[in-house]
C-alpha cells in the first residue's frame, strides 16, 4: 500500500447500500402473487449481489424459458415500484463519505444494476450529485467480470486505474478489479454465501465494516461500536 490512492470505486448491492429488504421484498411480493409463501430473508440475502436473474431462480427454480423472462420482467416491475422503501447505506458508511468529500477526494459506483433502476435509487437516497461518478450494467458495453466498466470509471474520474481502490462483495467484483489493475477489497460485510471464500480470490484486502475502507486510501479507520455491519 505505498502508492497513493486517488480515487474509491464501490458495487453498489451488498457493499454501499444494504438493497436486500427492498429485493427480497420484490421477490416475496412476485411469489405471493403466484400463491407461495414467503421466503426468510435470511434465504433472500446472499442472493442479492447476483441481481435479478438469481432472485428469480431462488424463487421459482422450476420455472425456464418464457415463463422465466416473464417472472424477471415482473420482479423487476416490483422492485422498481417499491425502490427505496427499505434499502439504506449500510452502517457506518456515511462517515465514510464524508471523510473522503472533505478530503476531496472523488468516489463512484460501479454495478451490473441496469441504469434505469441505478439512477432513481440513488437519487431517492440523496446520492446521485455526491457521487463523481456512476457507471450501471448498461453504461458501456461489457459488465463486471470485464474490466471496462472500472476501467470507464477511472476515466470519468480523471484518475488513473492503478491509483483506483475497488470495492465488492462478490468474485466478479475483485475478478473485474483485479483485470482492470486497481486495489480490490472485499467488503465481508455484504452479501457473501457460506460457500463464498473471499480469500480464493485473490483481493488486496478484505474489511469487515465500511470504517475500515479509509485505511486502504490513506486515513484512519472510522469503526462504530454498534456491530460488525458498522
Amino acid at each position: 500500500m505505498t502508492m497513493r490512492r486517488e480515487a474509491l470505486l464501490l458495487d453498489l448491492d451488498g457493499t454501499l447500500l444494504d438493497t436486500a429488504p427492498d429485493m427480497g421484498g420484490a421477490l416475496n411480493r412476485l411469489r405471493l402473487e403466484h400463491g407461495r409463501e414467503p421466503l426468510p430473508a435470511e434465504s433472500i440475502r446472499p442472493v442479492v449481489s447476483h441481481g435479478a436473474v438469481k432472485l428469480v431462480a431462488l424463487g421459482f427454480p422450476e420455472a425456464t424459458g418464457q415463463e422465466f423472462e416473464r417472472l424477471r420482467l415482473r420482479f423487476l416491475d416490483l422492485y422498481a415500484a417499491h425502490l427505496s422503501e427499505g434499502t439504506r447505506l449500510f452502517p457506518g458508511f456515511e462517515a465514510v463519505l464524508a471523510t473522503l468529500e472533505a478530503r476531496d477526494m472523488p468516489w463512484g459506483i460501479v454495478t451490473n444494476k441496469p441504469g434505469w433502476l441505478t439512477r432513481p435509487l440513488l437519487e431517492a437516497l440523496g446520492l446521485g450529485r455526491r457521487a463523481a461518478c456512476a457507471v450501471s450494467g448498461d453504461t458501456v458495453a461489457e459488465r463486471k467480470p470485464h474490466p471496462l466498466p472500472l476501467l470507464h470509471a477511472a476515466g470519468l474520474l480523471g484518475v488513473s486505474a492503478e491509483r483506483c481502490v475497488y470495492v465488492g462483495d462478490a468474485e466478479r467484483d475483485i475478478q473485474a478489479g483485479r483485470a482492470a489493475g486497481m486495489t480490490t477489497v472485499v467488503a465481508a460485510y455484504g452479501y457473501l454465501s457460506l460457500d463464498d471464500d473471499p480469500h480464493s480470490w485473490q483481493p488486496d484486502g478484505i474489511v469487515e465494516v465500511p470504517g475500515d475502507l479509509l485505511s486502504w486510501i490513506g486515513g484512519e479507520s472510522v469503526r462504530s461500536t454498534a456491530g460488525r455491519a458498522e
